[in-house]
């Protein structure tokens, strides 16, 4: 299991389904607030808007909660007034650890996200200081039933796109960031719309774990993606799938 895969099967070992979705939730309705108030209010006019509502519809939210978290966004007042913060650092056995937010108080944010990396064996570094492990890339996801991967592959490859992978849980189009949503709308006429687009950090090298290692480097992970001005966190860790089941169990 690599680093990148925002750890969804790990994180289903626990309890609390319901706070796990309303959180997930929370979390959607803020990228949809900040993406309407940074753009047009339209979907069809506002590719990261776009982006943010479909991934609200595969989470299943509705459509009027959707609508309701535009419209604060570009209503009188505009509700939280959020900001995109990025924060780098180590956690136990050197893994690098980006965590994304969008906040509408750094200095909470940044004592929080310090107080978690200090407290499970980490610590916080400068912007920049773990980063360079990383590349940036747009990454789109269609299911498995959208096409087959011949089909995707070559309709990828037509639009512009940097790689594709495929397999029983769908397909994953890499692309160079510029290219993210011309590549995406080119494919979703074809494919119909894609699960998810957006950019996302991929390590560029990664560290292998024991299960000891393994298992404090997740702590401080689900820690971090439990927290409420956290979108995303990416690590540059490799586990073996025997390690992961146990972890699990």
């Amino acid at each position: 299991m690599a680093g990148h895969s925002q750890f969804k099967n790990i994180m289903h070992r626990k309890g609390a389904q319901d706070a796990k979705r309303a959180r997930a939730f929370a979390k959607l309705i803020r990228e949809i607030t900040v993406s309407a108030r940074q753009g047009l209010p339209d979907p069809a006019f506002n590719p990261r808007l776009r982006s943010a509502v479909q991934a609200a519809r595969v989470a299943n939210m509705s459509k009027d909660t959707i609508d309701r978290a535009i419209k604060k966004a570009t209503g009188a007042g505009g509700g939280d007034d959020y900001v995109e913060v990025r924060y780098e650092g180590y956690g136990p056995a050197g893994v690098a650890i980006i965590v994304e937010t969008l906040t509408d108080n750094r200095n909470r944010t940044a004592s929080d996200i310090r107080s978690a990396f200090s407290k499970y064996g980490g610590a916080l570094g400068e912007t920049g200081s773990v980063s360079f492990q990383f590349d940036r890339n747009g990454v789109i996801r269609f299911p498995a039933a959208a096409g087959s991967a011949d089909a995707v592959l070559e309709a990828a490859i037509e639009a512009g796109a940097d790689d594709v992978e495929s397999g029983e849980e769908g397909h994953e189009i890499r692309t160079a960031i510029e290219d993210l949503f011309t590549v995406r709308d080119a494919l979703e006429e074809k494919f119909g719309p894609a699960e998810s687009a957006k950019l996302e950090w991929r390590p560029n090298v990664t560290v292998p774990l024991d299960e000891e290692k393994a298992r404090s480097v997740l702590k401080l992970i689900d820690v971090l993606d439990e927290h409420d001005d956290v979108q995303a966190v990416t690590a540059n860790f490799e586990v073996s799938e025997e390690i992961l089941a146990r972890l699990s169990a």
